[in-house]
């Protein structure tokens, strides 16, 4: 299974540098690039300026400097948890790529010279197609291909795994990173990237977000908070003209206020935080995105791709039945395959030890301490034990047949006919006899990881169809995606299959992901929407895909698809939660602007606030301090579950909309009960 790394939600370093970077965001040359936060900072400064100046827009009234006063620092106080939020969200990205850059070293390289010298330099010289020596010990000094050798890789620095990677020229296992180090053995690298633009530069490039570009849903999102914002702002500046004609005198800081309050601050405020935690996540998760683009994408993926082996299967045989022939009871069998294989240390042996204890055999390994295992090879295409007794032997069909032939033994009529039914199945017969006689088959088959049932049902309950993709003929791949549970599969398929699928899916407006590691997978890695490729494959692979697994587990697109559900759900609800507080607000703040003017107003005094001048404070407050509130759910994401659109749309209206309806009313009310008696205090 995957791991994701975890990670304190806020550090001392974090909150130090989040509350610096609060301050200096306030610059309105960045501000002015959040248009609704900028319209609160506009906000802010005028009231700043009624401070000091009252009667500059004719404004009368006891104490409106102390009111202007109080309007301003509330504003201040929004701007700078707005700015605190993204600071965060910054901040622990950086910290990440604090971490990275501690990896990237000015290493020394052994650069290989047209005449087979080496020359020692530095890594920061090297060119795209330079070879350099790496022996045991030494750190791979940028992104290459092994072109020749074979070494065990040590890329905890990367991934954070322990156990080294075994790499070696040719396939798809040849692509290495730089930073990792040469725990064994020695290799020949081909550097494959220029300095300054290798894999982990890449990272800490992007998980610092200088490369985070706005995506396309949260451009139209953004626009339309802009085009809300237009909307109150026309709104309440008519709204100045119609009070005054009907008598009533509404202060430049009250119209300021209620624009503050209706306008959609808080999404405004978490809004590109929302954003960079969702790169954040899916790093923490061990996935380097490309952009953020691939993460949002992921959230709209209706159809995904998969490989069987390795990513629905093990990829190994392992014991999955025992068929005895006629003649031969299964309890016999299941004692002497176990036999065979109880010093077998291949995954075929083990699966066959485990099989025939899950099935009630009692045999003990102590007691065959004496006997003589016989090693599988080549040439004899069997495997065995020699006991005192007997010789016990399993192999491949012709082997085990002219092994018996050769004792003077005889081939069982209903053989032949069990081992064809296995091999059709696209299992793998192993044959087990004791000493001249056949006891039946051994039945292997590429086993589906445990798990993958419950997780595939989880993608169908949110609409997401799996179509699984072998090289495996008709027969065998149905009984696999029989097994695993997906909706689909492709027999028999090569590279180009795949690529005609996902533009088939595509042609019919779907969102397509795939996973792949190999130069062969590169073409449909580009074509998909969402491409996740695996780091232990080629540097094609890996160049092609926009989303890069660290751990190369291939069934981690399936939780990554589940963290771009995540974050297009969190902004969602978030929106919802915004919009909806505006509800509460506009019983806050309405009537208090005309109670005193046209005393029918009243009426919409539903929260029973103490006086005008409170009843706006309060909702300017509370307009403030929900902004950190929300700051750890922006970070974490709304809570995932697999669900229906629909159900999910009904499921976030109730806790978010209705929720952002009823929160406001019970938070303002609090506030007011605290400060209408300072108010009272102060004469207000």
């Amino acid at each position: 299974m995957s791991r994701e790394t975890k990670t304190k939600f806020i550090t001392k370093d974090i909150l130090g540098s989040s509350i610096k970077g609060a301050f200096l965001k306030l610059n309105p040359k960045y501000m002015v690039k959040n248009p609704v936060m900028f319209v609160v900072e506009v906000g802010f400064l005028i009231s700043t300026i009624l401070i000091f100046f009252p009667s500059l827009f004719h404004d009368e009234g006891n104490n409106l400097s102390l009111y202007n006063a109080f309007v301003a620092i509330i504003l201040f106080v929004t701007l700078l948890f707005a700015n605190f939020a993204e600071s965060v969200a910054e901040g622990r990205g950086k910290a990440q790529a604090e971490t990275l850059k501690k990896t990237k070293k000015d290493t020394k390289a052994r650069l290989i010279l047209e005449d087979g010298s080496e020359k020692i330099v530095s890594a920061s010289e090297l060119k795209k197609g330079d070879i350099v020596l790496v022996n045991t010990g030494e750190m791979i000094p940028n992104d290459g291909e092994i072109v020749e050798g074979i070494a065990s890789i040590d890329e905890s620095a990367i991934t954070g795994e322990s156990a080294p990677v075994l790499k070696e020229s040719g396939g798809d296992f040849a692509s290495v990173t730089g930073g990792t180090t040469v725990v064994s053995d020695w290799i020949k690298v081909e550097i494959t990237s220029e300095p300054g633009h290798s894999f982990l530069d890449k990272m800490i490039s992007l998980v610092e977000g200088a490369s985070r570009q706005k995506t396309q849903n949260e451009v139209a999102l953004n626009t339309l908070l802009v085009s809300l914002t237009i909307i109150f702002l026309i709104v309440i500046v008519t709204l100045y003209p119609i009070a005054s004609y009907t008598g009533v005198k509404i202060p430049i800081s009250t119209l300021i206020a209620l624009s503050v309050c209706l306008i959609p601050t808080t999404i405004g405020a978490l809004l590109s935080a929302i954003g960079i935690a969702g790169m954040d996540r899916v790093t923490r998760f061990n996935v380097i995105a490309m952009s953020g683009k691939a993460v949002e994408a992921c959230g709209d993926v209706d159809t995904m791709i998969l490989d069987k082996t390795g990513t629905i299967t093990f990829g190994n045989r392992l014991a999955s039945e025992f068929v005895p022939v006629e003649g031969v009871s299964k309890e016999e069998l299941r004692d002497v395959a176990m036999l065979a294989s109880i010093k077998d240390d291949t995954p075929e042996g083990k699966s066959t030890v485990e099989l025939a204890k899950k099935l009630g055999a009692s045999i003990r390994e102590e007691d065959y301490n004496d006997a003589t295992f016989v090693e599988f090879s080549a040439s004899t295409k069997m495997s065995g034990l020699d006991t005192k007794e007997h010789i016990i032997r399993k192999g491949a069909g012709d082997a085990i047949s002219q092994y018996i032939k050769e004792k003077g033994g005889s081939i069982p009529a209903d053989l032949n006919g069990k081992v064809d039914e296995i091999s059709k199945l696209g299992g793998t017969p192993l044959i087990v006899c004791l000493d001249a006689r056949i006891l039946g088959v051994i039945y292997l088959k590429d086993t589906v990881k445990p798990g993958l049932v419950e997780r595939f049902e989880r993608l169908r309950a949110i609409g997401i169809k799996t179509i699984m993709c072998t090289g495996d003929n008709p027969l065998t791949a149905a009984t696999i995606a029989a097994e695993a549970g997906v909706d689909g599969y492709i027999a028999e398929c090569k590279p180009e299959d795949k690529i005609t699928a996902i533009k088939k899916e595509q042609a019919e407006g779907k969102i397509v992901a795939m996973t792949g590691d190999g130069t062969n997978d590169a073409p449909a890695l580009a074509q998909a929407d969402v491409g996740l490729a695996m780091n232990s494959g080629t540097s094609a692979a890996k160049e092609a895909a926009n989303m890069v697994d660290l751990d190369s587990d291939p069934t981690k697109i399936l939780e990554v698809v589940e963290i771009g559900k995540q974050l297009l759900i969190t902004r969602g609800s978030l929106t919802t939660f915004s919009i909806a507080n505006d509800i509460a607000k506009y019983f806050a703040i309405i009537p208090a602007m005309f109670t005193t003017a046209i005393p029918e107003m009243e009426v919409l005094n539903i929260m029973n606030l103490a006086s005008p001048t409170s009843a706006i404070l309060s909702a300017l407050i509370f307009n403030a301090i929900i902004i950190p509130f929300l700051i750890p759910l922006a970070m974490k994401g709304v809570k995932y579950k697999p669900m229906s659109a629909g159900k999910m749309l009904g499921r976030n209206m109730m806790i978010y909309g209705l929720g952002g309806v009823i929160c406001p009313f019970i938070g303002i009310k609090i506030i007011d009960l605290i400060v209408s008696p300072l108010l009272l205090m102060l004469g207000m």
